[in-house]
């Protein structure tokens, strides 16, 4: 993950939920008064957002004490500590829901693709995000991704053509789409065409497309039309594949499943902040 552009990131989120101050922690608590917190997971999955607790809170105040007791792809359990966190306690406050709001994310898209993974074991198919992130978390997004054990997908317009139902009627065709955009672009940019018929994959292999998205095909459907496909091109199945019908897809023979669900409708993983004040074993969980 490029460290530079995580806390610009951090910064922007800070100041979004800051503002012009913690009104909460600034009137009760001295600047100088210290304590500690732990981040701890209230349910079973991967964890992922170590990145997110270290520099977060030490973008805040250098002298914060972070002690991660996980690390990113570790599968833990309720319960489980993730982090510990000591420092000034305006601080700790002004840093929790920020950072908890991303790791629980993070963690959810983690958990989301592992499961998913876990649904291709004994295939050859592979999976993979979409662009169906959150505006200005896409980074994160495609990192838990990659720590789910799955793979990224395009990362934005700017690295692959991707010529989708819309692209290919503005064009006329998908023969002109593949063509107007190679007669443009170096040896290096890869070009996906997006096929719903037997037409149009013969038409996408005769164009020379480099993969071939099949989509919302069904499995048998896939599994019939996959023997015309050339071995150089590659392919990849989405739109209307569920945890439930995935494997079917995966046993298709298909190379690539791309689920946009792993980005776009996670629920988030469930962690709490416990704190102990000092003098106290009592518990308050947040």
């Amino acid at each position: 993950m490029n460290i530079i552009k995580l806390e610009e990131m951090l910064k922007q989120f800070f100041n979004e939920d800051l503002g012009d101050g913690d009104l909460s922690s600034e009137f009760i608590f001295s600047a100088d008064q210290l304590g500690s917190f732990s981040f701890y997971a209230k349910e079973s999955g991967i964890f992922c957002g170590a990145l997110i607790i270290e520099h977060g809170f030490l973008l805040l105040d250098r002298s914060i004490e972070v002690n991660l007791h996980k690390k990113d792809g570790e599968m833990v359990k309720s319960g489980d500590v993730l982090a510990v966190i000591k420092g000034p306690l305006q601080k700790l406050l002004i840093g929790e829901r920020v950072i908890l709001n991303l790791i629980q994310r993070m963690s959810a898209i983690a958990t989301a693709t592992n499961r998913a993974v876990q649904e291709t074991v004994g295939t050859h198919a592979k999976i993979c995000d979409t662009r169906k992130t959150i505006p200005g978390l896409r980074m994160l997004d495609k990192y838990a991704v990659r720590i789910g054990g799955a793979f990224n997908h395009r990362n934005g317009l700017y690295d692959a053509i991707m010529l989708k139902d819309n692209h290919i009627a503005f064009a006329g065709s998908i023969a002109n789409a593949v063509q107007a955009a190679r007669a443009k672009v170096g040896h290096t940019v890869k070009i996906e065409v997006e096929i719903e018929t037997k037409e149009q994959l013969e038409e996408a292999i005769k164009a020379g497309a480099d993969i071939i998205m099949f989509d919302n095909r069904s499995p048998e459907e896939i599994r019939a039309w996959l023997p015309i496909v050339p071995p150089t091109i590659a392919t990849e199945a989405s739109g209307g594949i569920t945890l439930e019908n995935l494997k079917t897809y995966a046993q298709s023979g298909i190379q690539w499943i791309s689920l946009g669900s792993l980005t776009h409708s996670v629920k988030a993983f469930d962690i709490s902040a416990l704190v102990q004040m000092k003098g106290d074993h009592s518990l308050v969980h947040h």
